[in-house]
């Protein structure tokens, strides 16, 4: 009753003809009814760090897989781990580009390069293994104790970066990749270490110039975990995509594995 008189009401104040009652609940009814059909219109469900955790740790564990390939394979067959790893590395940073460039997030891509590094850091460790028994287990205790204490800095300090921070993380983080993809060039071009092998002395004492790199590289990707670690909390603060979730534990994975190789190495440099 109360919308046939509100309908009657304006209706007759412009001389138009009077809608039904039926009528005039299928024309409120219609928005409604749009909304629950609209499918992929709808709006998409909001990250959460939930999200980002079932995400990275279904990465980690595709990673894993990919490392005992490449641990157990080479001896299986006979084969030196480089064979395998070397291909492995380069399909994973071709991957890793892709998706580091892309607007938006491929779940295909960034499981694909979880699968193609973990063949290749499985190969890499064994061949670590065998030269410095022990060292594996080293490496990935110190990893998991330095992404332990970036997550408490983070969490209970309140440490963040500012835009001049970032800016600064991103120029260094981009100058030491060059620096490595020369460095390996020329190591694989000589046969040697490359820079890293150079010996330098420093107040009577003789170290290669690898020790001081890997210092500074896994200082570097101790303070990109921060990075990392903001980019989630302004995620799911501003409730992007839920399919964003991908790309925070796409480079929340790339940083793990890049500090767990550079501490690997420098272990090495003092086991040796």
């Amino acid at each position: 009753m109360m919308n046939r008189a509100l309908n009657q009401g304006v209706q007759a104040g412009r001389n138009e003809p009077v809608m039904s009652d039926q009528e005039l609940n299928n024309l409120f009814d219609k928005p409604a009814a749009q909304n629950r059909n609209a499918g992929p219109q709808a709006a998409e469900r909001a990250m959460t760090y939930d999200d980002v955790m079932m995400k990275t740790g279904f990465l980690f564990t595709i990673l894993l897989a990919g490392a005992l390939f490449g641990w157990f394979v080479p001896s299986l067959l006979g084969i030196a781990p480089m064979v395998i790893a070397l291909p492995a590395m380069l399909i994973a940073l071709v991957l890793g580009l892709v998706n580091a460039f892309k607007k938006e997030p491929s779940k295909a891509l960034i499981i694909g390069y979880a699968a193609f590094e973990g063949v290749f850091l499985g190969a890499i460790s064994f061949s670590f293994e065998t030269a410095f028994p022990g060292i594996v287990i080293q490496a990935v205790l110190a990893t998991l104790c330095v992404f332990g204490v970036m997550l408490a800095l983070f969490k209970f300090k309140g440490v963040r970066f500012g835009s001049k921070m970032k800016k600064f993380m991103m120029i260094a983080i981009g100058g030491y990749a060059i620096f490595s993809l020369i460095n390996f060039g020329i190591a694989m071009m000589t046969g040697s270490g490359g820079a890293r092998s150079i010996e330098i002395n420093i107040m009577g004492f003789e170290m290669p110039l690898g020790v001081i790199i890997g210092i500074v590289a896994t200082v570097l990707a101790a303070m990109t975990l921060i990075m990392d670690f903001q980019m989630i909390e302004q995620g799911v603060k501003q409730r992007i995509p839920e399919k964003y979730s991908w790309m925070c534990a796409f480079s929340l994975m790339v940083t793990l594995v890049w500090l767990y190789i550079e501490i690997l190495r420098l272990i090495s440099y003092f086991r040796n």
